[in-house]
């Protein structure tokens, strides 16, 4: 699914991506794992080109994304709520993301009915714009217009922090059975070890932009993070 080769990003002087060869195969759940400043986020900026690295190039099914934008047909990403539009409410913002997908408002509201416990009663028919959402509601508005999309490749960044417990684990069930249901390729940042070793399949430690861990997940790895970042 994805090839990152020689890719390196600096701001300043200062290299905050720096990944010699990374594969990732279809279907794999992946979680980045890492401190403050890491790099993950740049990681994802990278693979969706919305920043360009100074040298090296990143392959979605071979096809290179700084060349070529078919990538975008088949990809759903959540990295924070600007990429919403906050003066959509919920529902706009689904029938917009719909209509791009060719699906029909009955189609999207078809989607939504499986989301109502997820929504838990505060998302739609709220009368709310999205940008008048919590930080939370507005997480699960942006997971759920990824996932309408019926993407072959999903990237969240942080996906865990500003909700519920509830919401948590219903996101963590939900994101397991994609491989299953759709053979989609999933991407997750995170700073919560526990939810992330739960959910993931591998998981990249990152440190000062490079991976140094690339770890097949089992039941020792939480273990194992924890005793990294131990200080």
């Amino acid at each position: 699914m994805l090839t990152i080769t020689d890719t390196v990003k600096s701001y300043n002087g200062n290299i905050v991506v720096n990944v010699p060869q990374l594969e990732i195969a279809t279907g794999e759940i992946v979680g980045l794992v890492g401190n403050n400043g890491a790099g993950k986020t740049t990681l994802f900026r990278l693979l969706l080109d919305l920043i360009r690295a100074d040298k090296g190039q990143i392959l979605s099914k071979e096809q290179n994304v700084a060349a070529t934008e078919d990538w975008k047909k088949y990809t759903a990403a959540y990295l924070d709520e600007g990429f919403l539009i906050n003066y959509l409410t919920p529902e706009e913002y689904f029938y917009f993301t719909g209509k791009l997908h060719q699906l029909s408002k009955a189609d999207v509201d078809e989607f939504l009915g499986n989301f109502e416990a997820f929504f838990d009663g505060s998302v739609l028919n709220s009368g709310k714009y999205i940008r008048d959402l919590s930080k939370g509601n507005q997480f699960k508005v942006g997971i759920a217009a990824c996932l309408l999309q019926n993407p072959e490749l999903l990237i969240l960044d942080e996906p865990f922090a500003s909700l519920d417990p509830s919401s948590q684990m219903r996101l963590i069930r939900m994101v397991k059975e994609l491989p299953a249901q759709r053979r989609t390729t999933v991407l997750i940042s995170s700073h919560d070890l526990n939810h992330v070793t739960d959910v993931c399949n591998r998981i990249l430690l990152m440190e000062k932009g490079r991976i140094i861990k690339d770890i097949d997940t089992t039941a020792d790895t939480l273990q194992e993070l924890e005793t990294y970042f131990e200080v």
